[in-house]
């Protein structure tokens, strides 16, 4: 199940940081949120074990401050993301060997819309003449997120 649907991803865009998409984004969208959250995921399971936790705590997660920057942008969007897609993606990966607490499950719309704004703001960055980014410089916005996240 998509984060979001074609309309709003296509507003959402047009909102973040004044760029075109369409619906043959949107696949690649879905994978990286689903990608990046799992990582922070993975992230914060080793770090609730250092911490001898057996429960993800928000702590956990490496939300780091350009993240929390891009989450209070996303929150200034006024644009939602459902919880239960973001729960479905995490169930189908590989399992982490332990669960996330209430509070941190909570937290995944606003985990994924501070990626996605970070995103299309790499993206914009990334695509400066143009309102339309390639499939190029989707990739290579991706390859920038995975050396960091």
């Amino acid at each position: 199940m998509p984060v979001m649907g074609v309309p709003k991803f296509e507003r959402f865009f047009r909102a973040a940081a004044g760029l075109d998409v369409s619906k043959n984004d949107l696949k690649r969208y879905n994978d990286f949120v689903d990608a990046k959250l799992y990582d922070l995921f993975v992230i914060g399971t080793a770090d609730a074990k250092a911490n001898d936790r057996d429960i993800i705590e928000p702590q956990d997660l490496p939300v780091t401050k350009g993240l929390q920057e891009s989450i209070h942008a996303f929150q200034k969007l006024e644009e939602g993301i459902e919880l239960r897609p973001l729960l479905d993606q995490l169930t189908a990966r590989p399992d982490l060997g332990m669960d996330a607490a209430e509070d941190t499950q909570q937290r995944l719309p606003d985990l994924a819309g501070g990626l996605s704004v970070a995103l299309a703001r790499a993206l914009k960055t990334i695509a400066r003449d143009t309102r339309r980014p390639s499939t190029d410089q989707w990739d290579e916005a991706f390859e920038l997120f995975d050396l960091l996240i």
